[in-house]
């Protein structure tokens, strides 16, 4: 849609609505979705050899190492080529910033803030569709057909992790781990904090955000 190529990560709790505003983007500027966490779960499905170096970690609880997801997500933003993505997922810790700075000029962050006891209330709400990563709210971002993805009319789940006592740990664990991610580009003067506590409130000023910042792009 621009001829100028953006480049940009969203950081955001889990919950926070950052598959939401990425689809958006997606939808209203043709950016593309490069997120870790389908990129993982695709190849998990597969059983591909990344699938099953990342299933070891995840099912005993513990992230895959920075070697693997930086290999990983590189590989997958050299094969898009010069087109305009939104990064979701990665970084997650200052060193992964690093080393994406040594070969991507990221344009801006995008940082989302909602509350905590916000988050646990909707993850209750949130329904899936496990191939493809959708992810739906209901209230906001309703399925057509209730229980059924839009595109394929195939079951959506509910995950485990979503269990408020789950969810509560897992922000626990966010904040402490993104933090330095967010005071490195804090440093470099590109990251925008949006506040509230629905998409549909956040997302009419990320959008006027994006487009003033592509514009201003050289």
């Amino acid at each position: 849609m621009y001829s100028k190529i953006f480049r940009t990560v969203i950081i955001g709790a889990p919950g926070s609505g950052k598959g939401t505003i990425s689809e958006l983007i997606v939808q209203t500027f043709g950016f593309l979705h490069i997120s870790s966490g389908d990129i993982l779960r695709q190849n998990i499905m597969n059983n591909t050899d990344l699938g099953k170096k990342a299933r070891q970690y995840i099912s005993s609880g513990r992230l895959v190492p920075d070697e693997i997801l930086n290999k990983t997500m590189l590989g997958r933003i050299t094969e898009v080529g010069n087109k305009s993505y939104i990064l979701d997922g990665f970084p997650r810790n200052k060193e992964q910033a690093e080393v994406l700075a040594g070969s991507e000029h990221i344009d801006a962050v995008i940082n989302l803030v909602v509350a905590h006891d916000v988050i646990i209330d909707r993850v209750k709400n949130r329904w899936i569709h496990p191939p493809s990563g959708r992810v739906y709210n209901i209230g906001f971002n309703d399925p057509r057909v209730p229980g059924k993805d839009d595109e394929t009319g195939e079951p959506l789940v509910q995950r485990e992790d979503d269990k408020p006592e789950v969810v509560k740990k897992r922000l626990q664990l966010y904040d402490k781990i993104m933090l330095p991610v967010l005071e490195y580009y804090k440093d470099r003067g590109i990251v925008t904090t949006f506040r509230g506590s629905r998409s549909k409130e956040i997302w009419p000023r990320v959008e006027l955000f994006l487009r003033e910042k592509i514009h201003k792009c050289p």
